[in-house]
């Protein structure tokens, strides 16, 4: 295992919104992060813990970054008061929300060649933690992420999050074709010098942070490493579900975007690390025959209705059913056709990818079509109930599904 302290760590500005720090006199090798809003009951308990967990059992040295991003009740106080008193805790301030925003900025001021994250309700096991940083300390990986989902983890929460998740990172497999397991577990780490290229290419400032993250160090050729982790939900969390949701999803749909038109620069960033910089403008495996397609086209389906679902339910009681219907086709529209360009129809980079887009779209507007007319027809006669809405639902979209198909597989298979 290379030594620690033969890590380096670049030279970074730290972030423009970081204004006020109390610094830690201590080489770290790992500086942890936890990012706050509004937590001056549970900060000062949860940091003390960690102190004395890193303490007792953290072979090499660390400092712990507590970052109030924009609290508006004591929790910079208590921060104040932790870094006071414990001698490896520093406090930093910043005046905006948002907890991307506040990981950017204190992983750009850090000396730390490897940095870590955590929420401060510490739901994650401490235990895994050197787990976590060991392969990035030894150079074996780039990120490493805690992982709720992998197959040994063992997890505490009620089925709604569960569910949710789930769906989420499976939208993450059929869009993005993301290969990790778990996006948003809110137990990271990073090399610092991954970090100096990854950082300035992440837009999101919020929750879709960490997401973007991964998806950028994957397309970059980095490796990243999985830690299954056992973890027990925070009842009394404040995270709004609908409102990251809809976020995430945004998220998506920008990288999407950047993506097919080439605006993320990941080819550069893979030479610049010494990673593999050509991509294959087909993807290997992938079946040309109609059977095979239809597979996988069914697989990515499946998929996308899950995720038109969620959306849909997620949207009904706040928009109503015609305007839940309109926004999670537009979504899942979009991340189904990107998601059958590659693994559909084996395509890769942004040649016609305005093209399969529109046709897509259109096939998007036959949808439209039909499931807003099956709703019409549907809610025209009262109310049917919930169960018989979804259903028809299901067959309306099963026969958009098939005019996606064919005016893909126009677009797309013949194409080549």
């Amino acid at each position: 295992m290379t030594s620690a302290h033969a890590l380096e760590r670049p030279t970074v500005e730290p972030h423009q919104h970081l204004s006020t720090a109390y610094s830690v006199d201590v080489d770290a090798v790992v500086d942890i992060v936890i990012p706050v809003y509004n937590e001056e009951v549970d900060l000062g308990p949860s940091v003390t813990r960690l102190t004395e967990f890193l303490g007792d059992h953290f072979p090499y040295s660390y400092c712990v970054t507590i970052a109030d991003n924009a609290s508006t009740d004591g929790t910079w106080a208590q921060a104040q008061r932790l870094a006071a008193e414990l001698p490896r805790v520093r406090a930093v301030h910043l005046a905006e929300k948002g907890r991307g925003r506040a990981l950017k900025a204190v992983w750009a001021g850090s000396s730390a060649p490897v940095l870590a994250y955590m929420d401060v309700d510490l739901s994650t096991d401490l235990r895994a933690l050197l787990p976590l940083v060991a392969p990035l300390i030894s150079g074996h990986s780039d990120i490493a992420i805690g992982s709720r989902l992998a197959r040994s983890a063992k997890v505490v929460r009620g089925p709604k999050r569960e569910f949710i998740s789930r769906s989420y990172n499976l939208i993450l497999r059929s869009a993005l074709a993301a290969t990790f397991s778990d996006a948003q577990c809110g137990f990271k780490a990073i090399r610092a010098d991954v970090a100096v290229d990854l950082l300035p290419m992440v837009e999101d400032n919020n929750w879709f942070f960490d997401t973007e993250l991964l998806v950028l160090a994957q397309r970059s050729g980095l490796r990243i490493h999985e830690v299954p982790v056992d973890w027990v939900d925070d009842p009394d969390s404040t995270v709004d579900i609908v409102a990251t949701a809809k976020e995430d999803l945004r998220g998506v749909a920008r990288l999407l975007k950047g993506f097919a038109g080439g605006r993320i620069p990941v080819a550069r960033v893979r030479t610049e690390l010494g990673r593999d910089s050509e991509v294959p403008s087909t993807v290997p495996g992938v079946p040309r025959g109609m059977l095979g397609q239809l597979v996988r086209f069914g697989g990515v389906g499946v998929l996308s209705t899950l995720a038109y679902f969620v959306l849909y339910l997620a949207l009904r009681e706040v928009t109503g059913a015609q305007a839940a219907n309109l926004i999670a086709l537009v979504v899942t529209a979009v991340a189904n056709t990107a998601a059958n360009r590659r693994l559909t129809f084996g395509l890769r980079g942004s040649d016609g990818a305005l093209r399969h887009h529109a046709g897509g779209l259109i096939a998007f507007g036959v949808g439209l079509g039909l499931t807003s007319g099956a709703l019409w027809l549907l809610h025209s006669h009262g109310d049917p109930g919930r169960a018989v809405e979804v259903a028809v639902l299901v067959i309306a979209n099963g026969v958009s599904t098939l005019v996606r198909f064919l005016a893909l597989r126009q677009l797309m298979a013949h194409r080549r």
